[in-house]
């Protein structure tokens, strides 16, 4: 027992320590990245764009609105071949022009507003076809309200009743088509307590 003291004590006097002891603990040192400047970062040339830059169908229907601007001197109520159609929530101002069957709604193309329906297009063109007019005068339309269906069938009318301040002859043949009426009908209003104009809640006795 005295012998394990004794080598105990001799190991721990063996050991030395320094005095130099920092009280401080470590400080680990990071490595800051530079500064990035914008100068340094350069875009792909496919992000690189150009803020004044408009797309094509803006240009598109900013040469239309010139090209119309140009050939209605006053705007649309200055012109003497006008014609005013309505169809469900949609009224058509259409002015007719001589040219060569251009037809143009709120400086868009008839095509491209439309969406390319051929029922729709077919209502447009329907009063000149019927007159054989349909490459001898250019159409603009002001349209609003309503949807485009409603909208085509307006302008229909209002294209009619433009080619009845052309001559007056063109009566006979516009009414044979039914192109002159004025159709008034309207979606029926809903009703308290149904579900739609007539449609009611299904009933259940118990």
């Amino acid at each position: 027992m005295s012998t394990s003291l004794s080598s105990l004590t001799f190991s721990f006097s063996s050991l030395s320590f320094s005095s130099h002891i920092s009280h401080k603990p470590n400080s680990l040192s990071f490595h800051r990245p530079r500064s990035l400047s914008l100068s340094h970062l350069s875009a792909p040339p496919s992000l690189v764009f150009l803020a004044s830059a408009a797309p094509p169908a803006e240009l598109e229907t900013t040469d239309l609105k010139k090209y119309v601007k140009s050939r209605l001197p006053g705007g649309f109520a200055a012109q003497t071949i006008i014609g005013t159609g309505r169809r469900k929530c949609a009224i058509a101002r259409v002015v007719l022009q001589e040219g060569t069957g251009k037809v143009i709604i709120n400086y868009r193309d008839a095509k491209e507003y439309l969406q390319g329906n051929p029922l729709w297009l077919q209502y447009v063109k329907v009063p000149l076809v019927t007159l054989g007019y349909e490459s001898n005068y250019d159409v603009f339309v002001k349209a609003h309200g309503g949807g485009l269906s409603g909208q085509a069938q307006a302008i229909s009318l209002g294209i009619a009743r433009a080619l009845l301040r052309v001559s007056e002859d063109h009566r006979r043949p516009l009414r044979k088509e039914g192109l002159l009426t004025r159709d008034s009908r309207i979606v029926e209003r809903k009703k308290v307590g149904l579900k739609k104009a007539r449609k009611a809640p299904q009933f259940s006795k118990r």
